[in-house]
């Protein structure tokens, strides 16, 4: 992104959520390189090792986010590590069971929604406070356009991110007359190894091959191709930035334009 883009994160303090690989490492990386000190967490040690070696600056917590004894380390050592906080991004999300409804087990379904609803519950919840020392803050809610269309066989997951989107509002009415700004980036398909083990669970619940899957994906937006992860870190970056210092409550989709989310 060009540097005008991102005016107003140099000196940024971040968190970002399940980042130690995929979107989340992108868009640690993103904010790095305009200027932004950044803290991420990740359940996988092995994987946050890697990354913090690999990046200069970055600082890292292993932490499952449905745990609030961990989430409020992450704050400890956030608290420590950046000395406050103006960004908050919650991206650890799970992609939960592919089965119709009545063959989803209720551990499953539970597991879903602890990661992917009460982690950001627990994040946001440690970050006020910090974010409302300072004149401005943004949180940014990663999501999914599941989040705005039905999903079959994937009730947990769609519930969950249907669920994000009025968190959002709801958290953008309360922390805006704060100065927190408070949004939801909604990616399409995002080109990876996770999109691809979605895929392949997806066509043997189906009980066709991979490549129908993929095929019925790329029809669901307008453009006909998957995002990529530096596409998402730079909307987040916009959102993030003093060019964005008014939107707030919004799901903001970079997606390609989805139409519809069951094309077969």
């Amino acid at each position: 992104m060009s540097e005008s883009t991102v005016t107003g994160l140099n000196g940024a303090r971040v968190l970002i959520t399940g980042a130690a690989s995929g979107i989340g490492l992108t868009m640690a990386k993103a904010f790095l390189s305009a200027g932004a000190r950044v803290h991420i967490t990740d359940i996988a040690a092995d994987a946050l090792d890697e990354s913090r070696c690999a990046n200069d600056g970055l600082t890292t917590t292993v932490s499952d986010v449905a745990n609030s004894d961990d989430v409020l380390r992450t704050f400890e050592d956030v608290e420590r590590e950046l000395g406050g906080l103006d960004v908050l991004v919650n991206n650890a999300g799970i992609a939960g069971p592919t089965a119709e409804l009545q063959e989803v087990d209720q551990e499953d379904w539970q597991r879903t929604l602890d990661v992917n609803i009460t982690g950001p519950y627990l994040c946001s919840k440690f970050a006020i406070p910090l974010l409302r020392r300072n004149p401005t803050g943004s949180i940014i809610n990663i999501i999914s356009s599941a989040g705005v269309f039905g999903y079959p066989l994937r009730s947990p997951y769609t519930a969950s991110k249907w669920a994000m989107v009025g968190f959002t509002k709801t958290l953008a009415m309360e922390l805006g007359p704060h100065g927190i700004r408070v949004n939801a980036v909604a990616p399409g398909s995002v080109s990876g190894s996770r999109i691809e083990g979605v895929i392949e669970r997806e066509a043997e619940a189906r009980g066709v091959d991979a490549d129908v899957v993929r095929a019925s994906y790329l029809r669901q937006n307008s453009l006909r191709t998957f995002v990529s992860a530096q596409d998402v870190a730079n909307f987040v970056l916009f959102a993030c930035s003093g060019q964005g210092r008014f939107i707030s409550g919004q799901v903001l989709s970079v997606d390609g334009h989805t139409e519809t989310l069951a094309q077969f």
